[in-house]
């Protein structure tokens, strides 16, 4: 459950108490030295102190003197702002909100990744910004460019509040090719009334390969809840890429929720410009609550190609993605799209939303064909996981994960996800072990790599798993994760990195696998342990995981983990199990930081490939 609280208050009251340090901090330099959580190569802007979701603990509210004022926050709120905050209540839009799950209170920002897609030879990325500072309102559409989805150079903001239909904030959307290579945005605005209306946008200048200025039709809202139609005002958004029908008419998808029920609602037009309502959303499911940045596209079923958003054969199956506003998580389905029906059909064991694209801090994810690789490309948005003094002290929040390239499984069951290829273009210095045995309880630290600023390929054969634990009862990977953590031996596990270890361990973030026996069949745990990543006790120190579909009697466990400053972002099983998680050592911070591969389980296991690479930093503005 999640209470929101008004932002502007606490903002205020928090811009009068750091005013003067936070106009200080945004003077310093981006050297590691003086910001050793900074990335090199995840994307972030330079001045992005505004974006993510601000952490503040009890201990935190307790220092900042805050909890006084609770009572009057949630007074205020209810009583006086109930009717204003229900149209406001878009989780990215600056709101503090009181997690009950992980106990804590965060205010959210803005960094969705938006629209992205390819043209003129360059990757266009937008994302959600403010560059007004840490307050609601200005909310744009900031650009940036790329040849290679590596290195970025920022534009000005390409779509900023101007008419009444996005007056209260230009919010998330999708970008669309258009016949004739023409580039569309369908976005979110805000109107007078803080309703959520669906506008378009177009370039004013084709032969512009920057895409630098954008035309808003004069038909805006195209979209926008009625009496008639009885759209949530509150929970109607972030409509996605469109697709071309066989009946020549485009279609549309924009989340929206009716009480608990979260659906896909669905739109046609034939010029992209007139939009009818269809009768019946694509998919809805009850209980499962507001579908934010929802995402609708095919995928090849044999292969790692991607292909265009609308196509619809006997070749491809159909993801339909959701970020669920009341978990904070990135779901998909696999399915069939019924193009006669425009109805999705899920999979049997998809009926509801169980799968993920990451199970760490990920949500708000964006999907787009790449058609001068042939490949879907998935972003995702990343939040802290510090304080908000300690953001403050940052003078930024928020990043991207690397780009990934997504394709369907060979068993049609789940996506797989892996970096893409043009990161590897940052390697530098290469490390490789040759295979040989871990034993139960060793060490083995890895030398020669910058270890806050790496990529790491470590692979692992198991041969005695007569040795893996019992699990009597199913239990959630997050679970067992917390509860046998990197510390707690058992026969098979764990055993993998850790990353950001200080001298002396007093601070390390493990990536590790388990290996348990349920119901006659082998069950391979991947965890992320931050419990142990910091001494500063502020920061949120959850520990993540997820099952990966691997055989470990046929099939080799491998693990690809990124290290950037404060970023451990992990592919276990060739990218069948993603976890992000963001962490802030104090000790194990630039050239004091190390890292080791590790076996705390009884058995011994074997490596049987190793390699490392310090990353060279990105050119990211």
């Amino acid at each position: 459950m999640t209470i929101f609280i008004s932002a502007i208050y606490l903002l205020t009251l928090f811009s009068s108490l750091y005013g003067t340090a936070a106009t200080h901090l945004h003077t310093l330099s981006s050297d590691s030295y003086n910001q050793p959580y900074r990335t090199a190569y995840h994307f972030q802007p330079p001045k992005n102190w505004i974006n993510g979701m601000y952490s503040i603990f009890p201990s935190t509210l307790l220092k900042l003197s805050l909890l006084p004022f609770i009572p009057f926050f949630l007074f205020f709120s209810f009583s006086l702002l109930f009717k204003y905050l229900m149209s406001l209540t878009y989780s990215f839009s600056c709101f503090l909100s009181f997690d009950m799950l992980n106990g804590h209170v965060g205010v959210f920002g803005l960094a969705d990744p938006n629209g992205p897609l390819r043209y003129g030879g360059l990757y266009h990325l937008f994302y959600q910004y403010n560059p007004k500072g840490a307050v609601w309102g200005h909310i744009v559409w900031a650009h940036s460019v790329s040849k290679d989805l590596v290195n970025w150079t920022p534009l000005d903001p390409a779509i900023f509040p101007s008419q009444p239909s996005d007056i209260n904030g230009c919010w998330s959307g999708s970008a669309t090719l258009l016949p004739g290579n023409e580039p569309a945005i369908l976005y979110t605005g805000i109107n007078p009334q803080n309703q959520q209306v669906q506008n378009l946008a177009k370039p004013k200048n084709l032969s512009d390969p920057f895409l630098r200025e954008w035309e808003k039709s004069p038909k805006n809202p195209l979209m926008a809840p009625t009496s008639a139609n009885e759209i949530n005002s509150s929970s109607f958004r972030d409509p996605t890429t469109a697709w071309l029908g066989q009946d020549g008419h485009w279609r549309v998808l924009v989340g929206s929720k009716r009480r608990t029920r979260g659906m896909a609602l669905l739109y046609r037009s034939k010029d992209f410009s007139d939009w009818i309502q269809a009768k019946h959303p694509l998919h809805s499911i009850l209980g499962s609550g507001m579908w934010e940045c929802p995402d609708f596209f095919p995928v090849l079923k044999n292969g790692q190609l991607g292909v265009d958003t609308s196509v619809n054969d006997d070749y491809v199956r159909h993801v339909l993605k959701a970020s669920l506003d009341d978990r904070k998580h990135d779901y998909y389905m696999i399915g069939s799209y019924n193009a006669a029906k425009d109805k999705f059909i899920p999979d049997k064991g998809f009926e509801e939303f169980v799968l993920r694209y990451d199970y760490g801090k990920y949500y708000a994810s964006k999907t787009f064909f790449d058609d001068g690789k042939k490949r879907r490309v998935l972003l995702g948005w990343v939040n802290e996981s510090s304080s908000v003094a300690d953001d403050i002290k940052k003078g930024w929040s928020g990043i991207h994960t690397i780009p990934r390239a997504i394709w369907l499984h060979k068993s049609g069951k789940q996506l797989v996800q892996w970096p893409v290829e043009e990161i590897e273009k940052l390697r530098a210095k290469p490390v490789n072990l040759p295979p040989q045995a871990l034993k139960g309880g060793k060490l083995l630290q890895i030398n020669g790599v910058t270890a806050t600023q790496a990529d790491v390929e470590i692979s692992f054969e198991v041969s005695e798993l007569g040795k893996a634990g019992k699990l009597k009862y199913w239990t959630e990977p997050q679970i067992l994760c917390s509860t046998k953590g990197s510390s707690l031996r058992s026969g098979l596990g764990p055993f993998g990195l850790l990353v950001f270890a200080s001298e002396g361990l007093q601070e390390f973030t493990s990536v590790f696998f388990r290996i348990f026996r349920y119901q006659h069949k082998y069950l391979v745990l991947l965890c992320s342990d931050q419990s142990r990543s910091s001494l500063n006790k502020n920061n949120d120190l959850t520990t993540y995981g997820t099952f990966v579909d691997v055989n470990p009697l046929q099939e080799k466990l491998s693990l690809r983990t990124l290290i950037d400053h404060s970023v451990v972002e992990s592919f276990g099983g060739e990218g069948r199990g993603c976890i992000t998680a963001r962490v802030y050592p104090t000790l194990a911070i630039n050239d004091r930081a190390q890292i080791y591969a590790f076996n705390n389980g009884t058995a011994d296991v074997k490596i049987t490939r190793f390699s490392a690479w310090s990353m060279k930093q990105a050119y990211i503005q």
